[in-house]
């Protein structure tokens, strides 16, 4: 069995790498830090599972996941991540995970995702399972963050999260011109007016811890 380990946090990586030896026993482990190196290790390796974390940097787990399903469609991607689970499982499901689990969860139910998904399963808590079906119902009322794409998103939460327009830039490798652009496609799609709205907006629907 071979599993990609996808977080840039040093002990999270050695955590998990315990979890599945010990679980597994001679599992075959490959590591990655960032959003380039998890591509990079898709492309060049054949894996059995990828553990992906959403943030990362050099390349944010979102885009990689899109990256990872045109160049190894068949290959389950677990998201394992500390970002809310009640917006991020569902959007990244809808991308291609084949799950989504939180890092508070204990390692027992973990496991549990882990073996679901290698089985060819898809693994959500009972809590996203029900908004999931909550939103296929006709007259279910969209959020209006559930109106933006993946990169805007992604650039809302770094808002709301106090990052400015350049740090923005810096860390998805983008022109702060580019990410101006999204910001307008933002709260046009919103009809939020400003940083501080967006803020509080993100605040009160959980989006940001």
């Amino acid at each position: 069995m071979r599993i990609l380990i996808a977080d840039d946090h040093e002990v999270v990586r050695r955590g998990l790498k315990l979890i599945l030896q010990d679980e597994f026993g001679r599992v075959k482990l490959g590591e990655a830090r960032t959003g380039r190196e998890v591509i990079d290790q898709v492309r060049t390796k054949e894996w059995d599972l990828v553990l992906l974390d959403i943030s990362l940097p050099y390349r944010s787990g979102l885009d990689a996941l899109t990256e990872i399903k045109q160049l190894r469609p068949q290959v389950p991607v677990l998201i394992l991540s500390a970002s809310p689970e009640t917006e991020y499982a569902v959007r990244t499901i809808r991308q291609g995970a084949a799950g989504y689990i939180n890092k508070q969860y204990a390692s027992d139910e973990l496991l549990v995702a882990i073996k679901k998904v290698l089985a060819g399963g898809t693994y959500v808590s009972p809590a996203i399972a029900e908004k999931l079906a909550s939103s296929l119902r006709a007259d279910s009322i969209q959020a209006l963050h559930e109106r933006l794409s993946d990169r805007e998103f992604q650039i809302m939460r770094m808002i709301a999260l106090g990052k400015s327009v350049k740090q923005i830039a810096a860390e998805l490798a983008l022109s702060e011109k580019t990410v101006g652009t999204y910001l307008l496609r933002i709260k046009g799609k919103t009809g939020l007016t400003s940083h501080v709205e967006i803020t509080r907006y993100a605040i009160r629907n959980r989006l940001v811890d």
